[in-house]
């Protein structure tokens, strides 16, 4: 979001600078003042980990590449993160860490595009921090887990830059790298050791932000997780922990957690182990541990053949039920104990799967027969009922666009819908949302694809001009959306309550209205959005 007249004037027509939540978009606000002091010496913040020297940009201070663990190299790859040992003087923060290694290619994808660039390196457990400045002003924290499949994503992708939520919101915003793929997910079971590298990575980040936060104006008591599809799902994990008997965090943002995932048992992780040990020609970790990184990434593209099933989202690595790190499934974790406190905002797009399959040619020639055995696994014998109710809710349905909707419901918006139950009915605060605005990108074949709502949660479509899925999207309309969605974020994370003036009335999911807001072109909030639906997975289930 830029700060030109004509695209204030659209935020307020949005009612982005309208509420007292969003303090820092006003002409007068912490930001804007902040952005007229262009000759301010470098930004220098004192937290109980070190000095660090960070960097002005856009009217923020800045400090990037932060070491918040220890490197996970040598003997200590897979193995917990453990702490950073420090560093004397005032260290320079004003260049992004490696992120963490994983599959490239120039360009990306054809719908995300490019989603973690180079350099890369396994010494990557480093975090971002924008604030409108490291003084002593107790701001709400945002701390973003990105997603990308267990598989890819950095801190440093563009697009997730908290540069916006700052300035916007007068909040401390923090991104975070952690190990994925092979590096982050594998499990060994060495010794009763646990699994799951990548949320000690992010136990230990989250850690580091309450210890050291209040340094960059943030206030420590105030924080919210937020993170997209893996990332959300890493933000429910992480809803369980409570070190010393204190939450990690106050709220979470949930976009499109994958809740519908079979989380492996260690059993059933060893045995993906044992696969991936032998595509590497090794006997166990302690020969792994001498294979360069990059060859073990390689052996990501064989895994992806081995481990995948028709009809199915590809994740050649997964989390695993540990019994250490992770002892249930996620959603489990905000619905009681550890995370039933935690203000909750969840939701989906609305064509979550299309991402996966709409531009696969298998796919797209599937045939009925095909779609009905994959239906099966979910409705048994009601899967001919279960197909005919989605052909007809789509007119003109094709195989692959029926495949395309129950993969969408079943690993994103019937699990979702499931914890808000859960949490409505022990009177938990939770709020739900599905995305609806298409694209007419790929000749609208994408419509509202996973991944979609990300710019308009950031309001930040600068960042992401080589983002393939935003092709032709009418900009009135996408920045008339992306001020509302942004707002109410914000609001969120400052009150725990995303209301914001002149957004609709957005009230809790309970159960006798579940709200659900309809984030489109015009956004409405429709009581029981998916009623018909929530109820035909739940006769198959019974």
């Amino acid at each position: 979001m830029t700060d030109d007249p004509s695209r204030r004037e659209v935020l307020r027509n949005s009612g982005v600078l309208a509420g007292a939540a969003v303090l820092s978009g006003l002409p007068d606000g912490p930001a804007a003042q902040a952005a007229s002091r262009t000759d301010e010496p470098s930004p220098v913040a004192e937290p109980p980990a070190g000095r660090l020297r960070g960097i002005r940009e856009g009217g923020l201070a800045v400090f990037k590449g932060v070491p918040y663990a220890a490197p996970p190299v040598g003997a200590l790859r897979w193995r917990p993160a453990g702490p950073h040992p420090g560093w004397q003087g005032t260290r320079d923060a004003t260049a992004f860490g490696p992120s963490a290694p994983q599959p490239y290619r120039e360009g990306g994808d054809p719908v995300l595009g490019t989603h973690g660039s180079p350099p890369f390196d396994e010494n990557c457990l480093t975090l971002n921090v924008w604030t409108p400045a490291p003084d002593a002003a107790k701001r709400p924290v945002m701390v973003w887990i990105h997603g990308g499949g267990f598989i890819s994503g950095s801190g440093s992708v563009p697009g997730y830059s908290g540069e916006t939520f700052a300035r916007d919101g007068d909040l401390v915003a923090v991104t975070v790298n952690y190990r994925l793929g092979p590096l982050g997910y594998l499990y060994f079971g060495e010794d009763g050791a646990g699994g799951n590298f990548w949320l000690t990575d992010q136990l230990a980040a989250l850690r580091w932000v309450r210890e050291n936060i209040a340094a960059f104006g943030g206030d420590p008591d105030n924080i919210t997780v937020a993170g997209q599809s893996g990332g959300a799902l890493s933000v429910a994990a992480l809803a369980g922990h409570r070190p010393k008997g204190r939450p990690l965090f106050r709220r979470a943002i949930l976009q499109s957690p994958p809740l519908g995932l079979q989380i492996p048992t260690r059993a059933e992780s060893l045995q993906r182990t044992a696969a991936y040990l032998d595509i590497l020609g090794v006997a166990n970790v302690a020969q792994l541990r001498a294979v360069p990184w990059p060859r073990l990434i390689a052996a990501t593209f064989e895994m992806f053949g081995r481990t995948a099933r028709w009809g199915y989202w590809s994740t050649p690595f997964l989390p695993v039920l540990d019994g250490v790190t992770l002892d249930r499934d996620p959603a489990e974790l905000l619905t009681g104990g550890a995370g039933a406190d935690i203000d909750v905002l969840i939701g989906w797009t609305r064509e979550e799967a299309n991402f996966a399959f709409a531009l696969s040619e298998p796919y797209v020639s599937a045939t009925r027969e095909q779609v009905l055995v994959r239906a099966r696994d979910t409705f048994g014998n009601r899967a001919g009922q279960a197909y005919t109710a989605y052909e007809e809710a789509r007119p003109g349905a094709r195989p692959v666009d029926v495949l395309m909707d129950l993969i969408t419901d079943d690993l994103f918006r019937m699990p979702a819908l499931e914890l808000a139950e859960r949490r409505a009915a022990r009177g938990r605060p939770v709020w739900a949302y599905q995305f609806n605005l298409p694209t007419p990108a790929h000749e609208g074949q994408l419509a509202a694809a996973h991944c979609l709502e990300l710019p308009f949660v950031f309001d930040n479509f600068d960042k992401w001009a080589q983002a393939p899925f935003l092709a032709g999207l009418a900009p009135r309309v996408r920045d008339g959306l992306a001020a509302t969605v942004h707002a109410a974020w914000i609001s969120f994370i400052r009150t725990g309550d995303p209301n914001h003036h002149p957004m609709p009335q957005w009230n809790r999911y309970d159960r006798d209205s579940r709200t659900t807001m309809a984030l489109d072109s015009v956004t409405t909030a429709v009581d029981d959005l998916a009623g018909y639906w929530r109820r035909l997975h739940q006769e198959a289930a019974s």
